[in-house]
């Protein structure tokens, strides 16, 4: 593999060496959900951490919200660490908001469209023009003229208008950051793409980063300056999206993009589930699954039994293009 570096702004949030463990129930062992992440996300920048159901995602995403905290590790923000007050968490959720995957259950059914976008301001005690506020976010999240759905409840908008009010609520604090989790996948795939070039708009015009969470590495595709896959709780590969997503490296994000009609490879079924986070096996943790190891391809280039029995190495948080994969790294 050539390892690739390219131009990075300053990072706007970093993790180094999270850690998320949950006990496990009734006498079970705990289970490491985040094992040893390095993330970093830079101002303007829109980072796509991509995995399957289960990987690990969205608890590393909560707990870089600070709505989980580490067991290990920590996050900074802006070069300051996160704290854990309330005072804190308070003035950090200001900075960095959340935008869920299904706007139907983000709102709330008894809330006006105002009242919805206005509840931020309110919670953060904002001394300022609230209308004004809310207007302007509306507008700003494709809802003009704005001043129409003040008085709308969510059940009168369609499924697209509603995912623009959650942004909007998260847009009227002016954050830095967002952190969107699956923000189109309840949505039909005629609204996606709105969707998706309203969260590249903000980016260019207020300098905002994001941190999509997705399944879906076409979704990626569109809308990421930069890449994370996520398997069992750890980073397996990194880097610009067109070095992951046009010459993948590890065996898992080839499976992950074999899948997409447009790939144009052959579709690379996995073989059961990934495994009990509570049981993590040693070697490469994805050694089971692997379709290279199966097919051979590791033994022909010598490191099937390091695959079986060595962990490969934590990856940076940085820009640079990076894999955990014995055989990626030996050919």
């Amino acid at each position: 593999m050539t390892t690739t570096t390219i131009a990075s702004p300053v990072p706007l949030l970093s993790a180094a060496g999270l850690n998320v463990t949950f006990p496990g129930r009734r006498g079970a062992p705990p289970s490491r959900a985040v094992d040893g992440v390095d993330l970093d996300i830079g101002a303007g920048e829109i980072v796509a951490l991509v995995g399957e159901s289960g990987c690990g995602k969205t608890t590393l995403a909560r707990t870089l919200l600070g709505l989980v905290p580490p067991t290990r590790g920590g996050v900074t923000f802006a070069g300051e660490p996160l704290g854990y007050g309330a005072r804190a968490l308070k003035a950090y959720r200001k900075r960095v908001q959340l935008v869920l995957q299904d706007p139907s259950g983000s709102l709330n059914p008894r809330h006006t469209v105002y009242d919805a976008v206005a509840e931020g301001l309110r919670i953060h005690g904002h001394r300022g023009d609230e209308r004004a506020a809310v207007a302007e976010a509306l507008s700003r999240a494709g809802l003009r003229p704005p001043e129409r759905f003040f008085p709308r409840y969510p059940h009168e908008l369609s499924g697209g208008q509603r995912q623009r009010v959650v942004i909007a609520g998260a847009l009227v604090l002016e954050p830095e950051l967002i952190v969107a989790d699956e923000p189109v996948a309840s949505l039909d795939a005629s609204v996606r793409g709105e969707i998706l070039a309203l969260l590249l708009s903000l980016r260019d015009e207020l300098g905002l980063s994001a941190l999509v969470v997705t399944h879906d590495l076409g979704l990626a595709w569109n809308i990421a300056d930069r890449v994370a896959v996520m398997y069992l709780g750890r980073i397996v590969e990194t880097g610009p999206v067109e070095n992951v997503l046009t010459d993948p490296q590890h065996p898992y994000t080839q499976a992950l993009l074999s899948v997409l009609p447009e790939s144009g490879r052959t579709p690379v079924v996995l073989t059961g589930e990934p495994p009990d986070p509570s049981r993590i096996p040693g070697g490469c943790r994805f050694h089971a699954r692997c379709q290279v190891l199966a097919s051979g391809e590791a033994a022909r280039a010598g490191v099937e039994e390091r695959c079986r029995r060595e962990s490969p190495p934590v990856l940076t948080g940085g820009p640079t293009a990076q894999v955990a994969c014995h055989w990626a790294t030996a050919t």
